[in-house]
């Protein structure tokens, strides 16, 4: 067995310290690391074995999630520095706490550049940077100088000034190579290794690698041994301290080579838990020779998500849309379109740096190639292969380009054997664009769009797949037990569309579809918008979060507006449409009609929403995987996209009524969200301290008239219970309903309530009376 294997083996298999339940902080000048030591004994008491912190190296002043690290070798003052985390971690320990944190390898901020002084002594020096083999610079194109796009337009370039030995553009402060500061700014500027350029020009013309299309986010060459060594020093030795105890990884798609980075880490961290934030397209599974635990759980969301949604909600809800579109919607065909905007927009300069690499290919006019690098990323089914590794997706993907342009075919089977050979500049490249252009085509474009049902329009989801079968979650999970039993589980992050609650709230959409039809008619009828799926997806959200402020609707109805690009962008809003789509929000605050028809629908679908919540919780805690909750969603939390779901959380008022719950009855399903603290505290408590009991995976038979409105599990000593589709099953009851459990006396832990399994089982009405879902042990 090699090393690397030898590593990829013991991390999978063997992950030191796995948590038994994870708690997610977001920490930031307003939540430092001491706020967080005044929780730890909070988190203990609520059943979770590891605090699990967002990124804390340094980071650009203000962050308030620190993924824009602009130096690895400290932790932020601004979050409490390094003293702050002793104490923290002191805290921790004092409560039988461990810690995980969240690296970003693959990119630093360099917002500003005095602040990153790593990009600072590159853009000083150039080339001769001792830090120039940190970045992802194609000097060559940028005439040896790195382009900067800072500038409101090119004639900017006259106000630039020269002051105390920098080059200043308004707050922008950049370096002056040695020797050549003398003359007019201007004539300064020419004298740089880098390039002050029109903003506008970073579509195109850039030439260093960045996250996604933020400029002020440029990539790292962690593949280097030495620029890995310089990142990870202190994460490192954080670890061989005793101080971290397992590690969250940010994007490692965008790194040229995730597995050796892995396999580095696992060696340089003694094989802690180690899980990366990496998006699986549903059925698609992680390499196996990662040494990971798995992922940080969207696709665990996507599957619990998924049972929860009633498939006979679908033609009316498909009508619906067709209604407002006026057509049918090719949800596939929109996500091509919307890919492709991302090519020939704003990752076109990503694509252009593919096309230099390529070259001439024989008998293919330059145009061909570039158009034919763009359709096939636009085209590409996952977010990227891992050469050898998903091969067969390339494959596909020529086939799919050769048929569906065959203009094109000379182009691509040339670029095909180029792409497909492993590690070359060129198949990397590939593999590190085709990730950013998957996540701007389709979460934060298409998402926003297509509106037929947005409780679908997830981080890891697919909106064209109107729910799973009950049958369908069981395999998946059989499998997730199976596979990647230590991997994370999640329902909510600081990077979801919206919260676990919303989405439960909005599945009950599909239980009501006409009923909701109706409204959302009558509503266009009253406030009309001229661009009807986004007012569709505004009322869709509204009605998930209500009652929220004014404030928080109107910041999401902009940001969703501008996200869809349909009738106004970032960067050229039509204040007209932006005014009436305003003035529709408002609608729903001061029409007395439409806000009592609001509010009564609202109130209709809050009790069945909360049995979802409660089922939805309670099988991400009890699936295999380590399960995570988010910050504040171990009560109700009807949060939107960032920033609205980074808010404080108040965290008093949940210490008392996890206080009070281990004090108390069995709490009502109620507005005080007292139920799902109980679930997620009893369950995590019984993770942690009995993990014998979850150790496999055995759907567990429902018989009856209402089976289909149960989703049972045994997990080796618990048995799960929940309630789907509360809707239908209202009008009918569970009647005759049971559980086919071993004979004997069973003990629900979330109530107490004692049920014995005879000949027949165990009756789900008899079981299931004071909460929708239960947590079964023998009695």
């Amino acid at each position: 067995m090699t090393t690397a294997t030898g590593a990829r083996e013991q991390t999978r298999e063997h992950s030191r310290g796995v948590p038994s339940g994870t708690y997610r902080l977001q920490f930031h000048a307003d939540f430092t690391l001491d706020a967080g030591a005044e929780l730890a004994g909070y988190l203990a008491d609520l059943g979770v074995s590891h605090a699990y912190a967002s990124p804390l190296l340094r980071s650009a002043e203000g962050s308030n999630h620190g993924y824009d690290t602009t130096d690895h070798a400290h932790v932020d003052e601004a979050r409490g520095g390094r003293e702050a985390l002793d104490r923290f971690v002191a805290a921790l320990h004092e409560h039988g706490l461990g810690l995980v944190l969240d690296l970003v390898p693959n990119h630093m901020g360099v917002d500003d550049a005095h602040a990153s002084q790593w990009w600072w002594s590159l853009l000083e020096l150039g080339q001769d940077s001792p830090h120039a083999h940190a970045f992802d610079v194609d000097w060559e194109f940028g005439g040896g100088r790195v382009r900067v796009p800072v500038l409101g337009s090119a004639d900017d370039v006259a106000q630039l000034e020269v002051e105390d030995g920098e080059l200043r553009y308004y707050e922008h402060r950049f370096p002056i190579a040695p020797g050549t500061g003398e003359g007019t700014p201007q004539e300064v500027h020419d004298r740089q290794h880098y390039e002050l350029v029109d903003w506008r020009r970073a579509d195109g013309d850039l030439n260093y690698r960045r996250f996604f299309a933020i400029n002020t986010l440029a990539g790292l060459r962690v593949e280097d041994q030495r620029v890995f060594d310089a990142t990870h020093e202190l994460a490192v030795s954080l670890v061989s301290e005793g101080l971290v105890d397992g590690l969250r990884i940010d994007h490692p798609d965008g790194l040229a080579d995730p597995q050796q980075y892995l396999d580095r880490l696992a060696e340089a961290s003694g094989h802690r838990w180690t899980v990366v934030e990496k998006i699986l397209e549903p059925g698609e599974q992680l390499p196996a020779d990662w040494a990971t635990a798995g992922t940080t759980g969207y696709d665990a969301l996507s599957e619990v998500d998924g049972v929860l949604v009633d498939p006979a909600g679908e033609a009316a809800l498909t009508a619906l849309d067709t209604e407002l579109v006026g057509h049918g919607v090719d949800y596939a065909e929109l996500v091509h379109g919307t890919k492709r905007e991302v090519t020939d927009g704003i990752l076109g300069s990503e694509v252009a740096r593919l096309a230099r690499l390529v070259g001439d290919l024989p008998g293919v006019p330059a145009e061909q190639v570039v158009e034919g690098l763009a359709e096939l990323l636009a085209s590409f089914p996952v977010y990227r292969t891992y050469l050898p590794e998903g091969r067969s997706h390339l494959d596909a993907t020529v086939a799919a380009v050769r048929e569906r342009r065959p203009d094109l075919t000379a182009a691509v089977d040339g670029l095909h054997p180029l792409l497909a050979t492993p590690h070359t500049e060129l198949a990397t490249r590939f593999e590190q664009t085709s990730g950013p252009v998957m996540a701007k085509g389709v979460e934060d474009s298409a998402y926003y769009r297509w509106a037929r049902f947005v409780m679908l329009n997830e981080v890891g989801g697919d909106p064209a797949h109107f729910g799973i079968s009950v049958a369908d979650f069981h395999a998946a999970q059989e499998h997730r037990a199976a596979e990647r039993s230590v991997s994370m589980t999640t329902l909510s992050t600081h990077d979801t569309k919206r919260s676990e609650d919303v989405r439960a709230r909005l599945a009950v959409l599909a239980e009501l579809p006409e009923e909701w039809a109706g409204l959302v008619r009558g509503w266009l009828a009253r406030h009309p918008l001229a661009d009807r799926p986004l007012a569709h997806l505004v009322w869709q959200n509204l009605v998930g979060a209500w009652p929220l402020s004014r404030e928080r609707a109107q910041a999401y109805v902009e940001k969703a507006a501008r996200e869809a690009g349909t009738s106004t962008t970032y960067t050229a809003p039509d204040e007209e449409f932006e005014a009436a789509l305003h003035a529709m929000v408002d609608a729903a605050f001061d029409d007395p009609t439409t806000r009592s028809e609001i509010d009564a629908f609202v109130e209709r679908i809050t009790p069945p929403g909360w049995s979802n919540s409660l089922t939805q919780k309670l099988l991400q805690l009890t699936i295999a995987g380590v399960p995570d909750v988010y910050q504040g969603t171990e009560l109700w939390d009807f949060s939107l996209v960032d920033p609205d779901n980074r808010r404080p959380v108040d965290y008093r008022a949940r210490q008392e009524l996890l206080a009070g719950l281990d004090d108390g009855a069995v709490p009502a399903v109620d507005a005080s969200g007292a139920a799902k603290l109980l679930v997620v505290s009893r369950v995590l408590r019984h993770r942690r301290d009995s993990p014998g009991s979850f150790s496999r995976y055995e759907p567990v038979g429902v018989t009856g008239s209402a089976a289909d409105h149960a989703v049972a599990f045994d997990r080796g000593g618990v048995v799960t219970v929940a309630t789907r589709l509360p809707v239908g099953l209202a009008a009918t009851g569970w009647g005759d309903t049971a559980l086919e459990l071993s004979h004997g006396g069973w003990r629900d832990l979330l109530t107490g309530t004692r049920v014995v399994s005879d000949a027949h089982g165990v009756s789900v009405a008899e079981l299931l009376t004071a909460l929708p879902v239960a947590l079964l042990v023998k009695d």
